[in-house]
């Protein structure tokens, strides 16, 4: 339990209650968690990457397993917008679940579109831009790896919401501290490090690549001494906080990004192998910050 342990940390402007959210893409929209704890005990939800219309999604297979974690391809496969506005959100916001919108568009104005809409509801926390995506043809790669175009993104969708604004990082970009700096100045109240990497398995059996759309996004252990090297350098970057992800299955992994620089972190793979892996972690991380007399925030940037 978290009692007695004070595990608040600020992103931002944004206080959360606790340092550990879900990363989106592993969670539903919170909801589906309902028989295993109350979700509100989290420091946040991410939420699926919300679309303006409604998408399907890539064809099966959409997701195997590999050593070390995870490819998927899902391909952003979520209820659209309006639909999580009218239908999931007011139950979230009933209960008390600090919600982070993530949000995804294959274009600048599309993603002002999203944001305009998010930024009109009570009970988000703050917005997501998924910039980042290795699973979709269009929009994803082409803005988290390219300085000026996430800035683009970033700036415009600034100009139109209150809410602050997440930026997701992609390890794929060639200079993503570059990135980091663009997003920062473009108005960015934090960056979001990393997204999946692109990987690829292949049947020896039938000679096929495992998934239907040949490669997905590698998420899961394999990442997470990756994640925290770009959280340690961004961190030494930029002035905004940095929310990592990668691997994190553990309190013990979420105080290692804690301490590399990392004011949050959001737990993703995890979810899938047990449902409880971000109470545990959170559970967790009380504990070792009660064992030793300090709070959540004493461990960020704290790595000696």
């Amino acid at each position: 339990m978290s009692a007695n342990v004070d595990l608040r940390v600020d992103v931002g402007s944004l206080t959360l209650k606790n340092p550990i959210l879900t990363a989106s893409g592993t969670f539903g929209y919170g909801l589906e968690y309902d028989d295993f704890y109350d979700v509100a005990e989290l420091g946040g939800i991410c939420t699926k990457g919300l679309s303006l219309e409604p998408r399907h999604g890539n064809p099966p297979d959409r997701i195997c397993e590999t050593a070390a974690g995870m490819l998927n391809a899902i391909g952003l496969a979520n209820v659209g917008v309006e639909a999580f506005c009218r239908d999931k959100l007011p139950i979230l916001r009933q209960r008390g679940v600090t919600v982070v919108a993530n949000v995804f568009a294959t274009t600048v104005d599309d993603f002002v579109k999203l944001a305009q809409r998010v930024d009109q509801e009570e009970g988000v926390a703050a917005i997501e831009l998924n910039v980042s995506c290795p699973n979709v043809d269009k929009g994803g790669l082409e803005f988290g790896c390219d300085a000026q175009a996430a800035a683009r993104v970033t700036a415009a969708c600034r100009a139109v919401t209150r809410l602050p604004l997440w930026v997701k990082m992609s390890p794929e970009a060639g200079d993503i501290r570059g990135v980091g700096l663009a997003c920062q100045e473009a108005g960015a109240d934090a960056l979001t490090a990393i997204n999946t990497i692109r990987g690829l398995a292949v049947d020896p059996r039938t000679w096929r690549a495992r998934l239907a759309n040949r490669t997905g996004g590698l998420s899961g252990p394999a990442l997470k001494p990756l994640a925290l090297r770009i959280v340690w350098d961004l961190a030494r970057t930029v002035r905004i906080p940095i929310i990592g992800i990668g691997g994190v299955a553990t309190a013990e992994d979420a105080v290692e990004f804690l301490l590399a620089g990392a004011t949050a972190v959001q737990v993703g793979t995890a979810n899938f192998a047990d449902p409880m892996a971000s109470k545990r972690a959170l559970d967790g991380l009380a504990d070792y910050c009660r064992e030793r007399g300090m709070n959540a925030r004493d461990l960020i940037g704290k790595m000696r």
